[in-house]
């Protein structure tokens, strides 16, 4: 293969007059964890309601949750990032698509979002899972103790569901950073991003993608990371994160 290699790439200037090509890896990096983190809020928040009302005895709130998982769970993240960017201010009345169309940073606040509701979807089901895991002897406990069906979720049920969900949900945090990447498709340069643009303005390919691929690693290594330790802090012996 006649490629000729330059590592030293990343200490040249970039096009952009923003610094070295790795400064511009870095700041990809940065907006990818902004993005991350955003939709993580937005996924556990939305998820955690949406898994407490599949687990409601009424048939209501259940058949909600149902459809809104199958909605976002069924439907491809490209295509929900098209559908928010692209297709809804078109739908919209013309002053709220307008609004929408010069919102700032569009591309940031479409990614977050729209990945939030996507992976809400999954966390719902994990939590759902994980609440029908636990002893039935646990909500008649909490109703025999003459609490309300909130108290009972708020102070018995979700405190020991999350802590049995806490692995899946390391895998779905982990998910929602890796699907920054699909937000390249409406504008957003994250990390992914700028490598491809470091790409096209060095043609170094490889020094490019290699490098976002070792700060995806890292990134990822530090979040399993932290998360065996909270395992092992919150955990209760007998269940799946006790020792």
């Amino acid at each position: 293969m006649n490629y000729n290699w330059n590592w030293g790439i990343f200490f040249q200037p970039n096009p952009m007059g923003t610094g070295s090509y790795l400064d511009m890896l870095l700041s990809g990096l940065a907006l990818t964890l902004k993005t991350a983190v955003l939709a993580w809020i937005i996924a556990l928040i939305t998820g955690s309601i949406v898994g407490v009302m599949r687990t409601l005895p009424s048939k209501g709130a259940s058949w909600f949750g149902f459809c809104y998982v199958e909605f976002f769970r069924n439907m491809p993240l490209l295509v929900q990032l098209f559908l928010w960017f692209f297709v809804l201010p078109e739908i919209l009345p013309r002053a709220a698509g307008l609004w929408l169309k010069q919102l700032p940073n569009a591309p940031f606040w479409t990614a977050a979002i729209g990945i939030g509701l996507f992976m809400s979807a999954r966390v719902a089901v994990q939590l759902q899972a994980g609440i029908s895991s636990l002893p039935r002897g646990q909500k008649m406990a909490a109703t025999a103790l003459g609490l309300t069906t909130v108290q009972g979720y708020r102070y018995v049920l979700l405190p020991m569901a999350f802590r049995i969900i806490l692995p899946p949900l390391t895998s779905e945090f982990l998910n929602t950073i890796k699907n920054t990447a699909v937000a390249i498709t409406i504008g957003l340069l994250e990390l992914t991003g700028q490598a491809r643009s470091m790409q096209e303005f060095s043609f170094q390919v490889f020094e490019a993608f290699t490098a976002a691929t070792l700060l995806y690693l890292l990134v990822n290594a530090v979040v399993v990371t932290g998360m065996r330790f909270l395992e092992r802090w919150v955990a209760i012996p007998g269940y799946i994160t006790g020792k």
